[in-house]
């Protein structure tokens, strides 16, 4: 990880921009898990460092612009840039950070290049549906994870997939494996969002409700409540909750499981990536990681 944290801080000082190296700064780096991912599948190969560093540029970038959209304040924990510098210094160093990783892009060959662009365009299109996904409560499964898919797990594909193509690995196993791990990942920060306190989450907790967004969790419960209740659920979406009206969701969560039956899709999701790489310990490693994180 010191090569990519190397190539990442070599890309940023090739903007030749102070203001760019002092707001790419306050960022927080995350947990890498895009760049880990090239590195374990692509390890033989010298340029999975500068491929690590390039999909965390975009990571990096979409987040920026993502924190726009939903009005956030913090991002892991620290202030966002939108919130320190304003929305217009986040969109436009979201779009240099973008504009450099593209720049780095065609040095590869066009297969990979086209698999990391295509992605890009697939999670912006994700970021889109999501925002017009909040604006009216889903109770459609199937539209959410079409949703998560393009948002989240399409560049965690890429990365896999186009980490495979460097090496001559098996492209579309790498690729299913990157998927399930996208989508399970975001699976278990959807109920750490719900079940964490706010000082661990690094944000409001509850917070992807009162935003708008309907995750698998409220999805069950919706599903599972009479009439009366799930007028009230649908009454509570959009809006910061009081404590009463956080208790009664949770309450209702807990006595219908709907936690339980979202863990139990993230770990079905990880389970068949598990099978398409058994053999591969350390792509395995990840995804036991992943999925025993605290909910």
């Amino acid at each position: 990880m010191q090569r990519v944290e190397a190539e990442i801080a070599r890309l940023i000082a090739e903007c030749d921009n102070d203001e760019v190296t002092r707001l790419f700064g306050t960022l927080s780096g995350g947990k890498r898990l895009r760049a880990k991912l090239i590195l374990k599948i692509a390890h033989s190969d010298e340029r999975a460092p500068l491929l690590a560093a390039i999909v965390e540029l975009i990571h990096g970038a979409s987040l920026l612009h993502d924190d726009v959209i939903d009005e956030a304040l913090t991002r892991r924990g620290v202030s966002s840039v939108n919130a320190t510098d304003g929305s217009k210094t986040a969109v436009m160093l979201g779009d240099i950070l973008y504009s450099k990783a593209f720049t780095e892009l065609v040095s590869f060959e066009k297969e990979i290049a086209r698999i990391i662009a295509s992605s890009v365009t697939a999670l912006s299109k994700g970021e889109m549906i999501d925002v017009k996904m909040s604006e009216n409560f889903n109770a459609d499964e199937s539209k959410y994870l079409d949703m998560l898919y393009l948002k989240t797990a399409t560049l965690i594909e890429a990365a896999a997939k186009s980490a495979a193509l460097l090496v001559g690995k098996d492209a579309e196993k790498h690729a299913l494996y990157g998927r399930n791990l996208g989508l399970s990942f975001q699976i278990i920060d959807d109920i750490l969002d719900i079940t964490v306190d706010s000082q661990t989450l690094g944000k409001p907790a509850m917070n992807d409700f009162s935003e708008g967004k309907c995750t698998l969790p409220y999805i069950y419960l919706y599903e599972c409540l009479n009439d009366n209740d799930k007028h009230r659920l649908v009454s509570l979406h959009g809006k910061v909750n009081t404590k009463d009206e956080s208790f009664w969701i949770k309450k209702m969560m807990a006595r219908h499981a709907c936690v339980e039956k979202s863990f139990t899709l993230a770990q079905e999701l990880s389970d068949e990536a598990k099978k398409a790489l058994q053999d591969d310990s350390a792509l395995v490693e990840i995804l036991e990681t992943m999925i025993k994180r605290s909910y």
